[in-house]
């Protein structure tokens, strides 16, 4: 499912973009936006928990819409052109994912830190609500749900 879109040789705000079977680091993601520009990096890494809801969770698998990688590509443009920012990267898994294992990162530079944390707010935020990602949870007490299914 790579579709990823980096560098800063490119001249693009936008440095990686990316739904991977595979595990994510998040290494991979500051080292996307290292630029002399920023004077700020914000980053949000989401985490597999071992609870929800007041139950016990085992592990979960998250599944993605054909069209999930065109809508995280618009999500981060759409706050490269909302934010005064000087990089983007959004990168979320798919497939089986136990407790602890990362699910999402996000990241924004910006010259200063305010605009970085307003921006990797609104990156995460605006993925979790357009990009068609859904999320089957797996609990301790042998039952199931889907989270984000239409």
């Amino acid at each position: 499912m790579t579709d990823a879109q980096t560098g800063p040789a490119t001249g693009s705000v936008i440095r990686l973009v990316d739904l991977r079977e595979t595990p994510l680091d998040v290494t991979e993601v500051v080292d996307a936006l290292d630029d002399d520009a920023s004077g700020g990096l914000t980053l949000f890494v989401g985490r597999v928990r071992d609870h929800d809801g007041g139950k016990a969770v085992d592990g979960l698998d998250y599944s993605a819409h054909p069209t999930a990688s065109e809508r995280l590509h618009a999500v981060c443009r759409r706050v490269a052109e909302q934010y005064d920012v000087t990089g983007v990267a959004a990168v979320h898994r798919v497939g089986s994912l136990a407790i602890g294992d990362i699910a999402v990162v996000v990241a924004t530079t910006a010259a200063h830190r305010g605009e970085a944390f307003t921006a990797s707010r609104a990156l995460i935020d605006t993925l979790k609500a357009e990009v068609p990602i859904w999320k089957h949870q797996r609990f301790g007490d042998g039952t199931e749900e889907w989270v984000g299914a239409p």
